[in-house]
């Protein structure tokens, strides 16, 4: 089996009446919404990867929001990277990358990002509410249900930013 390593980006943020949306962009090939992301390059990490395809797709600057993750120790001698939300195995059919059916070890991360674009996009780009995620027939189905747990964890936190909560009951309040 050929494995091979991508990143996807849910990206964030609230509108003007404090509800929040998720960027998705058009996939020309599969025909639906998907969160951006692609292939990781050579040079670089998951995270790297992620805000490259971001910024390519979508035009936007984001801000990756740490993942959940254990804590590191006082001490520990390296260097960091942003945890993903989630690292998932896609199967994927032939494409530009690989002429053979096989799967995406997908690195899938969540960002925020300002509504503006900094430069322009290479897809089109749509910001989707809850409602919109549920009733949208063309975004893919596991598209559909991450989407729909962000911005369901999104709309329980105050404020306008983020953040993955630190424990089980926070992610599924009703199983407390």
């Amino acid at each position: 089996m050929i494995i091979e390593s991508t990143s996807s980006v849910f990206i964030l943020r609230q509108d003007s009446e404090g509800c929040w949306l998720a960027a998705l962009v058009w996939h020309p090939r599969l025909e639906c919404w998907l969160p951006a992301g692609g292939h990781v390059e050579t040079d670089e990490t998951a995270a790297q990867c992620g805000i490259r395809e971001a910024l390519e797709e979508t035009g936007l600057e984001i801000t990756l929001v740490p993942g959940p993750a254990a804590p590191v120790p006082a001490g520990f001698p390296h260097r960091q990277l942003p945890a993903p939300w989630l690292v998932a195995e896609v199967p994927a059919a032939p494409d530009r990358h690989t002429d053979k059916s096989h799967v995406h070890a997908d690195h899938v991360y969540v960002a925020t990002a300002a509504a503006s674009p900094i430069r322009e996009p290479e897809h089109q780009v749509r910001w989707f509410s809850s409602a919109d995620v549920a009733s949208t027939a063309d975004i893919s189905e596991d598209s559909r249900l991450l989407a729909s747990e962000l911005l369901a964890l999104a709309a329980r936190q105050p404020g306008p930013h983020f953040r993955f909560p630190r424990d089980d009951r926070e992610f599924f309040p009703d199983s407390a």
